[in-house]
């Protein structure tokens, strides 16, 4: 029988956050392939875990996965875990896993520590519907495209970042949103947690030196109405409220609400952009 491939959340930052399961799973496992060893090394000191680790991270992870394949295929498991919270949510062991489902072999989660949820759960922002962004672009052609999407997203919008990129993700969000209140936190779990909410200038000039990664939140269930307008236009709105009229059947009010929930429009708005191009073609 194949061992099974164990994907175990780590602690962010206080290693008390460990789950007791994902502890037993580190100790009843033939090996821990880890992003940085030394790094799990203290977690398993602080622990007396003796379970022997090798690393497995994003310059290895394609030639190292067929070795760990193949100790799992002759009855070894495996635990796969990151520097901190969840392997895969913007961490190395993708490939694995793929290879790891390829081959047949049991994956099976070990839930434990996430800064995506700690910095939303304390947001004071609603967290029924969100989107996770992982870390934005470097490359400005896709920054842009990246701001642009997150712009309109129309829900609430979480992502990391680097503490050598954060002034500039700022400015950006500064010039794409407006100056609206955020939630920023950073170093959570940790002695010098921050978890700061606040207008994004004012963050601007609070994280002139920032040190340690941040989880950034953002309420973007209204979308700017200088952005939306500008996204929908009239021709675009007139298409879909035909569509929503006439191939589903909605009354003009229903399919007016409907488009403007979409494109974080007020109602009127809808009718006036409708007004507007029904003139123009007079």
């Amino acid at each position: 029988m194949p061992g099974t491939l164990f994907v175990v959340a780590t602690p962010i930052g206080n290693l008390e956050d460990i789950t007791a399961r994902a502890l037993r799973v580190l100790r009843e496992v033939a090996v821990i392939a880890a992003e940085d060893t030394r790094r799990t090394g203290h977690l398993l000191a602080k622990f007396a875990i003796t379970t022997p680790t090798t690393s497995l991270h994003e310059h290895n992870e394609r030639s190292k996965s067929q070795a760990l394949i193949t100790r799992l295929l002759e009855g070894q498991s495996i635990a796969l875990v990151s520097d901190a919270g969840t392997p895969t949510v913007s961490d190395p062991g993708l490939r694995l896993i793929q290879n790891a489902i390829a081959a047949g072999i049991r994956v099976e989660p070990v839930p434990g520590p996430s800064a995506i949820m700690a910095a939303l759960s304390a947001s004071g922002i609603a967290g029924e519907t969100f989107v996770f962004l992982g870390f934005p672009p470097t490359r400005a052609k896709d920054r842009k495209i990246w701001f642009d999407d997150l712009a309109t997203a129309a829900r609430t919008v979480e992502f990391f970042e680097a503490p050598h990129r954060n002034r500039a993700t700022l400015k950006e969000l500064l010039n794409k949103l407006g100056d609206r209140t955020i939630v920023i936190g950073r170093e959570l779990t940790k002695a010098h947690e921050e978890l700061v909410r606040s207008h994004i200038s004012e963050l601007l000039t609070r994280f002139e030196k920032p040190v340690g990664e941040f989880t950034i939140v953002i309420d973007s269930g209204q979308i700017p109405e200088s952005v939306a307008t500008e996204m929908a236009s009239g021709e675009s709105i007139a298409v879909e409220f035909g569509e929503l009229t006439e191939s589903r059947g909605l009354s003009r009010r229903k399919a007016a609400a409907e488009i403007a929930r979409r494109h974080g429009l007020a109602t009127n708005t809808v009718y006036s952009m409708m007004e507007s191009l029904k003139k123009s073609g007079d």
